[in-house]
């Protein structure tokens, strides 16, 4: 992966959403997007996705100045959430025992450091 590459992966989202993204990227698998978009068109894109990825999920891995090289941010329902342990970004899973998750809703997580 290039310092500049983007990747985007889409679970169960609407397939208009699915087109939108192939403006910008290329998909190389079902539900999977890598292209190289600059900053504005990545956070413009990120906007759509939140808005209307539905009961679906939104995972953006996106190039930025960190120790590992990249940042991660996810939206939807039921997905794995990203969380800082001392400057390296983990994956929490959604809870499997069927309750709740601890993140419920569509509400958007990202680990990405301040500008």
């Amino acid at each position: 992966m290039s310092s500049g590459t983007t990747v985007v992966i889409l679970i169960a989202a609407p397939p208009g959403l699915r087109g939108h993204l192939t403006r910008w990227f290329v998909e190389a698998a079902p539900g999977v997007y890598i292209g190289t978009p600059n900053t504005r068109i990545r956070d413009r894109l990120w906007n759509l996705l939140t808005d209307r990825v539905g009961n679906g999920q939104a995972v953006m891995i996106e190039p930025v100045q960190t120790e590992q090289g990249w940042a991660v941010r996810t939206a939807g329902r039921e997905r794995w959430t990203p969380v800082d342990f001392d400057g390296l970004t983990l994956m929490a899973r959604p809870r499997g025992d069927g309750s709740r998750s601890s993140h419920p809703g569509n509400e958007v997580k990202q680990n990405r450091p301040p500008p």
